[in-house]
C-alpha cells in the first residue's frame, strides 16, 4: 500500500524536477559571479545591475513589450469575434472557411507562416513604399499566428457557457450587442484572460516571425538572445531569462487569485440567485 502511494508522488515529483530544474538552475546563475556562465564564482548582482545599462537589451525589451501588449489585445478581440460567429451562428456562407483559415497557423510551420508574411510585406512596400520593417510588421505577424489561439481558447468556453443566460436577457427586452457586452462577455471574462496571457506570452517568446519581419533598430528581446548566444552565453543573459521567470510567476499568481476570486463570488451569486427563487416559488 506504502509503495503504491509512493509510487505517483515520485512521478509527479519526477514530472516538475525535468520541468523546472533547468529553470531554476537560470535564476542561479543569474547571480553567478564569474563572468563564465557556466563556471560557479560566487553570489553576486552585479550582473543586474548592468542588464540596466545594456542599451541593445533594454531597446529590445521595450520593442518586444510593445509588441505582445498590442499583439494579445487586438488577438483577443478578432479571437473573440471569430469564436462568437463560430458558436452562435449554426449558418452562414463562409463558415467552413472561416474555420478553417482560423485553424490552419496552429499546425503550419512559423517558418513558413514568417516567409509569407515577409514575401507580403516586401512585395507590398515595392508598390506602394509601405509599410517598413520594425513594429508594424513584427505586431501583424505575431497577431496572425497568435488569433488561432485566442480563437480556440474563447471558443471553447463559448461553447460550454450556458445559453439560457443570453436568451433570459434578450427576454427582458436587452439587444443582441447589449447581451454580448453586458451578458456574454462578463460570463467568458476568465477564458478572455487566459487567452490574453497565452497570446501575449507567445509573442514575447516566438523568434522566427520576428527575425524574418525586424528591421533595423527595431530588433525583439528573443532574437538579440538568439544572437548572442551563437557567439558564447553571456552573464547578462541569465539575468534577462530570470527576470522573465519572475514576471511570468507574479503574472500567473495574480491571474490565478483573480480568476479564482471571480469564481467564488460567482458560485455565492449563483446559490443566492437559487435560494431567491426557492423562496419566490415557495
Amino acid at each position: 500500500m506504502k509503495r503504491a502511494r509512493l509510487l505517483p508522488v515520485l512521478w509527479m515529483g519526477m514530472v516538475y524536477l525535468f520541468l523546472y530544474l533547468p529553470i531554476a538552475v537560470l535564476v542561479v546563475f543569474s547571480f553567478n559571479d564569474s563572468r563564465m556562465v557556466t563556471i560557479w564564482g560566487g553570489w553576486t548582482t552585479k550582473w543586474y545591475g548592468a542588464t540596466l545599462h545594456d542599451t541593445e537589451l533594454l531597446s529590445a525589451l521595450g520593442l518586444s513589450l510593445r509588441v505582445a501588449l498590442a499583439t494579445a489585445t487586438l488577438s483577443i478581440v478578432l479571437g473573440t469575434l471569430a469564436a462568437f460567429a463560430l458558436t452562435r451562428y449554426r449558418r452562414f456562407r463562409g463558415k467552413e472557411l472561416l474555420n478553417f483559415m482560423i485553424n490552419i497557423p496552429l499546425v503550419m510551420p512559423t517558418v513558413v507562416i514568417a516567409l509569407a508574411l515577409l514575401l507580403f510585406f516586401v512585395t507590398l512596400q515595392k508598390a506602394i513604399g509601405w509599410p517598413q520593417k520594425g513594429f508594424f510588421t513584427i505586431f501583424i505577424g505575431h497577431t496572425v499566428m497568435t488569433i488561432s489561439y485566442a480563437a480556440v481558447v474563447i471558443q471553447s468556453r463559448l461553447k460550454d457557457m450556458d445559453r439560457s443566460i443570453e436568451e433570459a436577457a434578450m427576454d427582458l427586452g436587452a439587444r443582441p450587442l447589449q447581451v454580448f457586452m453586458l451578458v456574454t462577455l462578463p460570463a467568458i471574462s476568465q477564458a478572455l484572460v487566459s487567452a490574453w496571457l497565452l497570446t501575449f506570452s507567445l509573442s514575447l517568446d516566438e523568434v522566427v516571425i520576428s527575425a524574418f519581419l525586424s528591421g533595423p533598430g527595431a530588433t525583439t528581446l528573443p532574437v538579440v538572445i538568439f544572437s548572442r548566444a551563437r557567439l558564447g552565453l553571456n552573464p547578462t543573459i541569465n539575468v534577462v531569462g530570470a527576470v522573465t521567470v519572475y514576471f511570468v510567476m507574479v503574472a500567473v499568481i495574480v491571474s490565478s487569485l483573480w480568476m479564482a476570486r471571480r469564481e467564488r463570488r460567482r458560485n455565492a451569486e449563483s446559490i443566492a440567485a437559487h435560494r431567491l427563487s426557492a423562496v419566490t416559488v415557495s
